[in-house]
């Protein structure tokens, strides 16, 4: 696949013998690299925080509209569906217009999505300006997000991804709390308006995203730039007579008081040379236009269906399966939780501290410890990521055997603090595909992530209609998500034994 400077991090300078050097840049790891964590950080908060604090108006969705809340729910669910499913479909996107302004572009039809969702008629009308509009754009805005954290780090990796993405924590409380406030002050249409104004503050992170480029054109040896026309002044015209006659003797004279002002002559000559530089510019913008669309629609091509297809990799085709499962273990406890407090008669205690803030919270904590761990050189990035899902998938079966606040908060501390290494899987995308691939690889796993989300709530709630429990939705999620892990841990194993065997035969004596 096409691998540009943006993509690797690296410039080519020319050294005094005209040849391209290969120098590391500047930002990697440090100076510009920050500002793309903080840029990061704000989308995670306006996308993550506002979907994870979409339960205040879903309130009042279902006062207004009086529909059911199976069908008030999925206005919701489409939105946080969406902004993950259309993950392999933003990759076409970034290889075609980079991440700047995809995250630009996210950021103003997002924007426009929570707009028109204020004039809402029902609850279908929200479906598509909410659920599609909205959601699509929170997807433009939020791949980007990612893709240029792993693009500026390389030795900090998964503290950076990690950083950036506690932003969805803070985002729940601050979004939450400003749902609320502008909810009961002006009315939910009039705080759909604003969160709307709120949103377009994507556009400002989305132009924080500059590309890893040395900021100065150079010309490689064999380039030529774009033809200059030559221009007669008046003191050349007076100064060369054979000119003059040439000019005199090629030329008829349609105007004559044109040919005897040399004045008038320059200017005209001026405005001509500017027509043609700017018709130039214009055909050069539009074919450098086409080209990239080309290319980047045959680079997204070929990682999908081409020869160097992503599902070639065995590993990663793991890595999707895993994926399917993993994020409906951490939404069901937020949806479940405070329906089994209900029937633990824990309201009382749940009120002064309820355990979703507990989860929240561990979850943010999480993601810096699982960030700093991971890039300890003696560590595996692998380990940590087995280790945290494994302590997860232990958490989910625990869960609905503790009956008191005590043990609930501390198994809801262990949720929280173990899906923290959802800010290690862009680097382990990366590891398995490789940073040029990074962008659709990682497009492909959020898009199984979406379809879980999307799933997983009503699965677990079919699954209570027919046991009238909800013991039973946790170990059917604990169970599938145990499936997810074997797919990761077999091919983990087949892939170390392959590497053994390459090299027991590559030092073997010939």
């Amino acid at each position: 696949m096409y691998t540009s400077h943006e993509d690797i991090g690296y410039d080519f300078e020319d050294d005094p013998k005209d040849k391209k050097t290969l120098k590391p840049h500047p930002d990697i790891d440090g100076g510009w690299a920050w500002v793309i964590v903080l840029s990061s950080f704000f989308v995670h908060i306006l996308i993550m925080g506002s979907q994870m604090a979409l339960g205040v108006l879903n309130v009042e969705w279902l006062e207004e509209f009086h529909q059911s809340r199976g069908l008030t729910a999925w206005v919701s669910s489409l939105s946080m569906g969406i902004t993950l499913i259309v993950g392999p479909f933003i990759g076409l996107f970034i290889n075609t217009c980079g991440c700047r302004w995809t995250a630009i572009i996210g950021g103003v039809v997002n924007a426009l999505g929570w707009v028109l969702s204020a004039y809402a008629a029902n609850v279908r009308y929200l479906f598509i300006t909410f659920g599609v509009a909205a959601g699509f754009g929170s997807g433009m805005a939020y791949l980007p997000a990612v893709v240029m954290v792993s693009r500026y780090f390389q030795k900090r990796r998964a503290l950076a991804q990690g950083l950036s993405t506690t932003g969805t924590g803070f985002g729940a409380f601050l979004m939450t709390v400003l749902l609320k406030y502008l909810c009961v002050e002006y009315g939910w249409r009039n705080a759909m308006f604003i969160q709307g104004a709120v949103s377009l503050n994507l556009c400002v992170c989305g132009a924080l995203m500059r590309p890893l480029t040395s900021g100065k054109e150079r010309t490689f040896p064999g380039e030529k730039g774009p033809p200059v026309l030559p221009t007669c002044s008046t003191e050349s015209v007076k100064s060369n007579k054979h000119v003059g006659r040439v000019e005199e003797k090629d030329r008829v004279p349609d105007n004559e008081e044109t040919l005897c002002d040399p004045q008038a002559q320059e200017c005209q000559g001026q405005v001509r040379h500017g027509m043609d530089l700017g018709a130039f510019r214009a055909l050069k913008t539009m074919s450098l236009l086409t080209v990239r669309v080309k290319k980047g629609f045959g680079d997204w091509y070929s990682g999908y269906f081409g020869t160097a297809s992503l599902f070639t990799n065995r590993m990663f085709v793991a890595f999707i399966f895993w994926a399917l499962f993993a994020y409906s273990s951490f939404v069901i406890p937020f949806i479940h939780l405070p329906e089994i407090v209900n029937v633990y008669n824990l309201s009382e205690q749940n009120d002064v501290f309820p355990l979703t803030s507990i989860i929240a919270i561990l979850h943010i904590l999480g993601k810096v410890v699982l960030g700093i761990v991971a890039d300890l050189p003696c560590i595996s990035v692998w380990s940590v990521f087995l280790m945290a899902n494994c302590t997860l998938v232990v958490s989910i079966f625990v869960l609905p055997l503790m009956h008191t606040y005590a043990g609930l908060a501390v198994v809801c501390a262990l949720v929280g603090f173990s899906s923290g290494y959802f800010s290690l899987m862009p680097v382990v995308t990366e590891d398995l595909v490789g940073i040029e691939h990074l962008a659709n690889a990682y497009g492909i796993i959020i898009c199984a992530n979406g379809i879980s989300a999307l799933l997983g709530p009503p699965f677990a709630g079919w699954i209570y209609d027919i046991t009238q429990k909800y013991d039973f939705s946790f170990y059917v999620c604990g169970l599938l998500y145990m499936v997810g892990i074997l797919f990761l841990l077999i091919q983990l194993c087949i892939r170390i034994v392959a590497q053994s065997r390459n090299k027991y035969v590559d030092g073997a004596p010939v």
